[in-house]
């Protein structure tokens, strides 16, 4: 019997397996040096770049069942694998793989009343489960991440990229192999079906952690199912605040570059305020417009631009993934921020301003992962940040928050060293 066609009473059992296998996998990879964990990385890009061949046809195949099944032109944006993308994903493990270590880092230390030393060493979590969707290149950047900080990796992709996904992790697992690593650290589930994800979820004490990255309906099952930790943001609704005292030119190609450079990521604008003693709003609007998007606004944003069509209370509440913005023009900074503080994800929101007073109440109070002066939301990501491929953006408040790259995938331990001490 295949794992694709398991009863459902067998992947308890699976995930038992699969788990114990990883862990096994992350014992013997905590022996390794961090040579040896940069090596098998890179290892692992050059396995990438010459199965790169076999990678796109698995992709080619992807996209003509995403076309098929009616999928989005930003599903299927998320989905396409060419030449240049698969470079990116060779080129961002050797990323991690020139990152330090944290595995072993000294947090902190001091002496204690009792004359102990004390530190605090950061050390891997443990085995890490990733549940994502259509996005292929998700299973090369959290296989790099989690093998670099030290941790194994079960990997659950979407259906839709089935076929891209088995092709990167197997030339993944080879690059390892060839490396002397334990290609067992990165595991992808051998089967599709969605018990298989309950099964992870209830996986506690064997999974350490789950991480999904996808659509709004994943990340609610997974936080809602799971008795195993959880690492998560919802959606990425992100607001750009054009203040009155910004930079015409500088609103403008921002804004533009926030919405539309790639419609179809998380760090995407989703919702453009205005403030309405900025002069040059209806530029702004007609530049975005102009490229493409469609506008939602309210009844001041439609008064700015005739293409504006009325926005509905659901509009502010949207991710839409695509070339849907939705525009309100307010009175001024308070106004902006109430905005974002009832409608914000909590992932990324960015200021346009000249006025300093001004930006610096933004980033001290909007409640958000990522606060932005003067720069596109679109930079929201780990690479950017110079943490490396990230595993997804956090907008929770506990363990990490924002890019979550490898000091996000780390717990710590206190080493305790003594001289013979016996507590009275």
């Amino acid at each position: 019997m295949t794992t694709d066609t398991l009863e459902k009473t067998d992947f308890t059992q699976l995930i038992e397996d699969l788990a114990k296998k990883g862990r096994a996998a992350q014992r013997k990879l905590a022996r390794a040096s961090d040579a040896e964990k940069a090596a098998g990385l890179r290892a692992a890009a050059k396995a990438i770049r010459t199965d790169s061949d076999s990678i796109l046809e698995a992709n080619a195949k992807d996209m003509a069942a995403g076309e098929e099944r009616g999928l989005t032109g930003a599903m299927l944006d998320r989905l396409k694998l060419d030449e240049d993308r698969l470079e990116a994903i060779a080129g961002a493990i050797e990323n991690v793989a020139g990152l330090p270590d944290p595995v072993g880092e000294v947090i902190d230390s001091r002496s204690s009343p009792s004359g102990f030393g004390l530190e605090r060493v950061r050390i891997p979590i443990g085995l890490i489960g990733i549940i994502y969707e259509s996005r292929p290149n998700v299973t090369a950047d959290a296989a790099a991440l989690c093998l670099r900080s030290g941790n194994a990796a079960l990997l659950r992709g979407g259906s839709e990229a089935i076929h891209s996904n088995r092709a990167l992790h197997a030339a993944f697992a080879k690059g390892l192999d060839e490396a002397g690593l334990p290609s067992e650290a990165i595991q992808l589930m051998p089967t599709q079906d969605r018990e298989a994800v309950g099964a992870m979820l209830k996986a506690a004490g064997l999974i350490d952690m789950i991480v999904p990255r996808g659509g709004k309906g994943l990340v609610a099952r997974v936080q809602q199912d799971a008795r195993v930790p959880v690492l998560a943001h919802l959606d990425g609704i992100c607001h750009t605040f054009i203040h009155a005292d910004a930079k015409p030119d500088m609103a403008r190609e921002i804004a533009v570059n926030a919405k539309m450079r790639r419609t179809g990521i998380c760090g995407a604008m989703e919702t453009l305020l205005i403030d309405s003693h900025f002069g040059e709003g209806e530029k702004v609007l007609a530049a975005i417009a102009d490229a493409g998007c469609e506008l939602r606004g309210d009844e001041r944003a439609q008064q700015l631009d005739s293409r504006v069509k009325p926005a509905d209370a659901e509009d502010w509440d949207t991710e839409y993934l695509d070339a849907i913005l939705s525009v309100a023009v307010v009175d001024d900074i308070d106004e902006a921020m109430e905005h974002i503080a009832a409608h914000s994800s909590g992932h990324t929101e960015a200021i346009i301003t000249d006025n300093d007073e001004a930006a610096q109440r933004f980033l001290a109070e909007v409640d958000s992962a990522i606060v932005m002066h003067n720069a596109s939301t679109q930079f929201a990501d780990g690479g950017e940040f110079g943490l490396g491929a990230e595993i997804g953006i956090a907008t929770g408040r506990l363990h990490a928050r924002g890019p979550v790259a490898l000091e996000g995938l780390t717990t710590y331990k206190w080493q305790v060293k003594g001289s013979g001490q016996a507590r009275p």
